[in-house]
């Protein structure tokens, strides 16, 4: 068995006046978000052997106040591959990781992470509700944990995923829900 473990960073900031996209930082918002998100994984007792995560300053900032709340910092690779990747350049860094890794997390950005869930996670009646709660969206900071019934990364499949949980900061905390004007 595998399993993946994907976190969308948390929400940026637009008003910081940075020259590239891949410069922006969190805002104070989405700081809260990647704390409190990191506690659940604690609570929930997240297992981590290797983190694979996009060198964005958001995901960077993202991790740094999970794993600060989580009180693990499992073992880190930056791959640049995941910055704004599609699902299938997603999954490539899937297969490509080592077997050895039985629990895989992976922090990057949307619509790749969303793309690769619903890719992964065949709509069937094990899944419906969380997949369909996927589907209309997977905000900032949000964690999602699928499992497969493999030994090999490489063989991984799409549809083959179960999706054991999807949990939003606004689950947790209804301030962090949706901002209506």
């Amino acid at each position: 068995m595998k399993r993946l473990t994907l976190l969308r960073h948390a929400k940026s900031g637009w008003d910081d006046p940075v020259k590239r996209d891949f410069d922006r930082p969190l805002n104070e918002r989405g700081e809260r978000a990647a704390k409190l998100m990191g506690r659940f994984a604690r609570d929930q007792k997240l297992t981590v052997d290797l983190l694979i995560a996009s060198p964005a300053v958001r995901v960077i900032e993202t991790l740094n106040h999970f794993l600060g709340s989580y009180g693990q910092s499992p073992e880190t690779a930056w791959d640049r591959r995941i910055y704004l990747a599609s699902s299938a350049t997603l999954l490539d860094v899937v297969h490509a990781t080592p077997d050895s890794v039985d629990a895989l997390l992976m922090a990057g950005h949307n619509p790749g992470l969303e793309d690769l869930i619903l890719d992964l996670v065949p709509e069937d009646e094990r899944n419906t509700a969380l997949r369909d709660e996927v589907e209309t969206k997977f905000p900032t900071a949000s964690l999602a944990t699928l499992e497969f019934d493999v030994d090999h990364w490489r063989d991984i499949e799409e549809a083959s995923a179960t999706l054991l949980s999807f949990t939003r900061p606004r689950d947790l905390d209804a301030a962090l829900g949706p901002e209506l004007y």
